[in-house]
C-alpha cells in the first residue's frame, strides 16, 4: 500500500477506535493494519498511537497528524468527485446530519424520493439534536435550525421554522378555550425543557409581553410533548415543523393566531468549506432546497 492509503488505514482506525473494526471495514486481518500503523510510525520517525489493551488513545503527535490527515483525505476526495463529473451521475456515500424534529418528519420521508433521483448516491443520515463537530465527525452535511457550530462552515438558508401555540380538540373541549395569554395558568401546558422554552412571547400595544408558563409536564423531546397534546394532555408551543402534519390532519388546533409571537428560526444547511464541489453534495442541497425552501409543512 502506497503512503496514501496508509494515511486512510490511519483514520479509519481512529474513527473506529479499534484495530479489529478498523480491518473489518478494510478488508484486512488486524495484524495488517496494527503493521501499516507501524510502517506509517517508523517512516515519520515519531509515536502517533498509545496501545493499551482497553483503548486506544492518540498522542500529541498523532493529534496534529489525524488533523491534518483529515484534511488530506478530504482533499483528495473532492479531486476525484471533481475528476469524476464527467463519468456521469453523482455517486458515493453522502454523510448527513440533522435534528429530531425536521428529520423525522420532513427529511426522512423526502429521502426516498432523494434515493430515487440518484441512485448511485448512499446516504448515512445522522438524526440527533446534540452539538455536533462536522469536520472532526466527517459529516459531509447538517440541516440544522437553532444554534449552528462554529469554525470554517458554509451556510445557506433552506427556509424559516415558526413556533405554534397549540391543543387537540378534546383538550379544548373538556377545558376550555383560553381566550388572553393570562388564562394559560388555569390549563395544563406542555413544555420542552431548554433555556426560554417555557417564556411564551405575545404582541402587544406596547410590544412583546413574556408569560413565563408553569408547566404541567415537561419533556426533553419535542416530539413527545406532540404526542402528548394530540393525546389530549395539554397546550404546546413547539416549532410548525412538529405539528404541521397534525394541524392540517386537524389533530391539534393553533391558538392565540393573532397575537402570538412566532419568533422565525432559521433552518440552514451547513457544510465545510469546499465540500459544494462534490457533486453528491451539490444536487443534495439543490434537492433541500426545491423540497424545503417554501416550508411545505405550513402549506394547506
Amino acid at each position: 500500500m502506497d503512503g496514501g492509503s496508509d494515511l486512510k488505514v490511519f483514520a479509519r482506525v481512529m474513527d473506529r477506535g479499534s484495530f479489529s473494526a478498523a480491518a473489518e471495514d478494510l478488508g484486512l486481518t488486524p495484524s495488517a493494519v496494527s503493521k501499516l500503523i507501524s510502517r506509517l510510525e517508523d517512516r515519520l520517525g515519531v509515536r502517533l498511537i498509545e496501545r493499551t489493551t482497553r483503548r486506544l488513545a492518540l498522542t500529541s503527535e498523532g493529534e496534529t497528524f489525524l488533523e491534518r490527515t483529515r484534511r488530506i483525505l478530504s482533499d483528495i476526495e473532492e479531486a476525484e468527485a471533481e475528476v469524476g463529473q464527467v463519468r456521469g451521475a453523482p455517486r458515493g456515500k453522502l454523510r448527513v446530519n440533522t435534528g429530531t424534529a425536521f428529520g423525522l418528519h420532513q427529511l426522512a420521508p423526502a429521502l426516498a424520493d432523494f434515493l430515487k433521483l440518484f441512485p448511485e448516491i448512499d446516504v448515512e443520515l445522522i438524526i440527533t439534536d446534540r452539538f455536533v463537530d462536522m469536520i472532526e465527525e466527517r459529516h459531509d452535511i447538517a440541516v440544522r435550525s437553532g444554534h449552528l457550530p462554529e469554525g470554517p462552515l458554509v451556510r445557506r438558508k433552506i427556509a424559516e421554522l415558526q413556533r405554534v401555540i397549540c391543543a387537540s380538540p378534546d383538550y379544548l373541549k373538556r377545558r376550555g378555550v383560553p381566550r388572553t395569554p393570562s388564562d394559560l395558568k388555569d390549563h395544563d401546558c406542555i413544555t420542552v425543557i431548554g433555556p426560554g422554552l417555557n417564556q411564551w412571547p405575545f404582541r402587544s400595544p406596547s410590544g412583546i409581553d413574556i408569560v413565563e408558563v408553569e408547566p404541567r409536564l415537561a419533556t426533553d423531546d419535542a416530539e413527545a410533548s406532540m404526542r402528548l397534546a394530540v393525546a389530549g394532555a395539554g397546550i404546546i408551543r413547539p416549532t410548525d415543523v412538529v405539528v404541521g402534519g397534525a394541524l392540517k390532519r386537524g389533530e391539534l388546533v393553533p391558538l392565540f393566531a393573532d397575537i402570538h409571537h412566532v419568533e422565525p428560526l432559521p433552518l440552514m444547511a451547513i457544510h465545510p468549506q469546499g465540500r459544494e464541489r462534490l457533486p453528491r453534495l451539490k444536487v443534495f442541497i439543490d434537492f433541500v432546497m426545491k423540497r424545503f425552501s417554501q416550508a411545505p409543512w405550513r402549506q394547506a
